[in-house]
């Protein structure tokens, strides 16, 4: 059973995240964003139980869990700890192959998706998980790089705004006319 270390606030005044002493996962990132999305895991169905829960995203020692904004914080905390205490050790989970970028663009011989797609692992994903959450390349059509925000990330509104236009700087030294929007 993993021990609740820390409960942190993240950039998103709707997510909060939980820090555990020991991991859930070996470097597996799990984002959901949906009940439906969390069938057969145990941890997030436990979690999407709960009322006003919106997304869920863990990886290592990090849980972070989004509310829809009608919840009151220490309400809510007292909810969701228990089933993140009860959660067991998930050291053999296998990763959403899909996790940070689509079958498409992982595929893609586009050099400037590769090099994206590197750039953000380097300088970007790390940034966003100490906040809570990720980021997903959904693909790129023609000069438009489409991407997805997850976990706190998802509904924060400094990641449409200026983390957006953080990514959108980085990509564009890469190829200077691309365009990033979110998703």
């Amino acid at each position: 059973m993993p021990k609740i270390k820390e409960i942190e606030r993240t950039p998103n005044p709707d997510a909060m995240r939980f820090v555990l002493a020991e991991p859930l996962t070996n470097g597996i990132t799990k984002s959901f964003e949906s009940a439906t999305e969390a069938d057969g895991d145990e941890l997030a169905e436990a979690l999407f139980a709960i009322e006003n829960v919106i997304n869920v995203y863990y990886v290592d020692k990090y849980v972070t869990v989004t509310q829809d904004g009608n919840a009151v914080w220490s309400d809510l905390l007292r909810k969701l700890a228990p089933p993140i205490r009860e959660a067991g050790p998930m050291l053999d989970a296998s990763e959403d192959e899909e996790v940070h970028a689509t079958k498409e663009v992982q595929e893609s011989d586009d050099p400037r998706l590769q090099a994206i797609n590197q750039m953000l692992d380097e300088q970007v994903r790390p940034y966003l998980l100490a906040d809570g959450g990720g980021l997903k390349v959904l693909g790129l059509e023609g000069n438009r790089l489409k991407v997805h925000y997850q976990g706190a990330c998802g509904t924060c509104p400094t990641a449409t705004s200026g983390t957006l236009y953080a990514i959108e700087s980085m990509v564009k030294r890469i190829d200077p006319e691309i365009q990033v929007v979110a998703v």
